[in-house]
């Protein structure tokens, strides 16, 4: 019998690890007001990996090809394998959302934070590691 991993409070952990079929992830943006989107992630495109947001509270905007969606709490998206997409939080309320990734991006994630220098020669060496692509 396989023994079943919990997370009855998700908020800022992750359930599922490198070797499950999906890593979920609770994360927040605190907001604030900016003159152009402040990305939580750059610009990038996974070629083998799919990737889905769910957004609990506030608001969160994604760019996906040459769409934008605005997702409010409730709201979700998938970004297709082979989609250029980034996303942010648009306005100065916090938002907080699950992320929906494969295993292959948790890992990128995690060697991005784990980063010294993220100069944009090392993130597009990372993202290639991770069958990925950095688009700035």
């Amino acid at each position: 019998m396989k023994s079943f991993d919990l997370a009855p409070l998700l908020a800022g952990k992750t359930l599922g690890t490198g070797s499950d079929s999906f890593v979920i992830a609770e994360w927040r943006d605190a907001g604030g007001t900016f003159d152009s989107p402040r990305r939580i992630a750059p610009r990038h495109i996974h070629h083998s990996d799919d990737e889905a947001w769910y957004v609990l509270e506030g608001t969160l905007r994604v760019e996906m090809g040459d769409r934008e969606v605005e997702l409010p709490a409730g709201a979700a998206v998938m970004v297709p394998r082979g989609t250029p997409h980034t996303y942010w939080n648009p306005g100065p309320e916090a938002v907080r959302y699950l992320l929906i990734m494969t295993p292959n991006i948790h890992r990128l994630i995690q060697n991005i934070h784990a980063m010294r220098e993220r100069t944009p020669a090392a993130l597009r060496d990372l993202f290639q590691q991770h069958d990925s692509e950095f688009l700035g």
